[in-house]
């Protein structure tokens, strides 16, 4: 597990094992950072998309979950992104 490692890091024994417990324990928590950051991240993309037509994230969320519309924030920063003429049917579809 410690291929790749420069110096001792790679052929020392105890030194391998420790890092390679480093690297492990760092792994498993960027793992749960990851989920986090990529949430920052569509919030920030839906809130842009929902600017541009008058109306706040908090506000298009709400609106969302009042008429029971099911797409998930990865998805609404998709079209908020990539297909903006749909994110917009979609924000005047809950207006």
């Amino acid at each position: 597990m410690a291929k790749g490692f420069f110096g001792a890091r790679k052929n020392v024994w105890t030194v391998a094992k420790n890092a390679v417990d480093k690297a492990m324990g760092y792994a498993y928590e960027h793992r749960k950072l990851k989920k986090r950051a990529f949430r920052r991240l569509w919030i920030a993309r839906i809130n842009a998309g929902a600017r541009v037509h008058g109306v706040s994230y908090s506000k298009l969320m709400h609106q969302l979950n009042e008429k029971g519309v099911g797409l998930n924030r990865k998805a609404l920063a998709d079209l908020a992104m990539n297909h903006p003429e749909t994110f917009e049917a979609v924000v005047k579809s809950v207006q």
